[in-house]
């Protein structure tokens, strides 16, 4: 669990002395948080449990401006903290130039959670955009590989594009029996013609450097999985096949499930390469044990507006009077305000077994 230090009362800080992240929360700010925390806690038991030596459980986010933004309360990083620790490895998308946020969500956690992340992409395409991946040292370590997916002359000879707008980042991780590589996408968005023509493109692309460095020998290990912000919307759909038919699989249980806090898109994925010995924790319908999870169920609710009200409007910079329409503020407090909190788009996460001994030794037993 994260750190809740600034959460305690101003006489634990006299008698202990704890670090503190935000040391001018009032009691209020305090109260709100601790209350926001415990719905959202309670909210998180949906996801599946940590088993010791025996699953891992792999997140990926789009926090929305991960850096930029200057509307984040304070208490929106305990919350965005807590959902992170749920997992054991999570995959951050828009993680921004600064590393101010990163930085915070780090203090936070403590000290059993670290990260690796690439450098920004830049140019405009990039959106100066980092990805990364946070973990558990406890639970999963690093394995020796990182690094970003380039793409190169002959590959590109006869398409449009020459390099993705955003480096894709691949890096490798050890859980028990497990090793596995991670590779971190933030495509190409839009849905027009010329949009989709993009991203088909992009994975095009992708998926031929993939082939070509499998036949080199380059890849470090056999399990790769796609995960990230694909910006697919249902006009994709040759697009996802041509990723199934490039030797990935999507999880079953996550596939066209809404992840943007609109409720209208799948934009959030994961696809993994077909392996016996790489499989998913199944569930108790029978589907792999996954899912979407959904935080203004819980913190930022519909009808949670009030409390921030004198906050919002003193962050508004639009033109709308919005001290004197309730119907523009709620508009505004639903999107973009508490967008802007947490973010767009809504965590993903399957639960991975990393204990296949049972399996390889009954397999070793048959060939003898």
């Amino acid at each position: 669990m994260p750190n809740y230090h600034d959460l305690r009362p101003s006489r634990d800080f006299e008698e202990r002395g704890y670090p503190l992240v935000f040391p001018k929360m009032t009691k209020t700010e305090k109260k709100r948080c601790i209350k926001g925390l415990l719905r959202l806690r309670e909210g998180l038991q949906q996801v599946a449990t940590k088993k010791a030596d025996k699953n891992l459980l792999i997140g990926s986010w789009n926090i929305k401006e991960f850096g930029h933004t200057t509307q984040r309360l304070n208490e929106a990083y305990f919350y965005i903290a807590e959902i992170v620790a749920a997992f054991d490895l999570i995959a951050i998308q828009e993680i921004k130039s600064t590393l101010v946020d990163l930085d915070i969500l780090m203090r936070l956690l403590g000290d059993n959670w670290d990260y690796v992340i690439n450098d920004v992409t830049n140019g405009r395409d990039g959106n100066a955009e980092r990805g990364g991946y946070i973990f558990n040292r406890n639970r999963v370590c690093l394995a020796g590989l990182a690094g970003e997916i380039t793409l190169w002359d002959e590959l590109t000879e006869h398409y449009t594009i020459k390099q993705l707008k955003r480096a894709p980042y691949i890096t490798g991780f050890q859980a028990g029996w497990k090793s596995f590589a991670m590779i971190n996408l933030h495509l190409h968005p839009g849905d027009k013609p010329e949009d989709l023509a993009h991203r088909q493109e992009e994975v095009a692309l992708l998926l031929a450097a993939f082939k070509e460095k499998k036949r080199r020998g380059h890849f470090w290990t056999k399990n790769l999985i796609l995960v990230g912000d694909f910006n697919f919307y249902a006009a994709d759909s040759e697009t996802i096949g041509s990723i199934e038919d490039g030797g990935f699989f999507q999880i079953d249980s996550l596939a066209d499930q809404e992840t943007n806090a609109s409720l209208t898109e799948a934009y959030d994925r994961f696809f993994l390469t077909h392996n016996d010995y790489f499989s998913l924790e199944p569930g108790a319908d029978g589907r792999s044990l996954a899912g979407v999870f959904n935080p203004f169920d819980y913190v930022y609710r519909d009808g949670d507006m009030s409390p921030y009200k004198a906050t919002m409007l003193r962050q508004y910079t639009g033109s709308k009077d919005l001290a004197n329409d309730a119907n523009a503020l709620g508009k505004y407090y639903k999107n973009p305000w508490r967008n802007n909190q947490m973010s767009d788009h809504f965590p993903i996460w399957f639960s991975i077994d990393i204990d296949s001994s049972s399996d390889f030794l009954k397999s070793k037993l048959g060939m003898l």
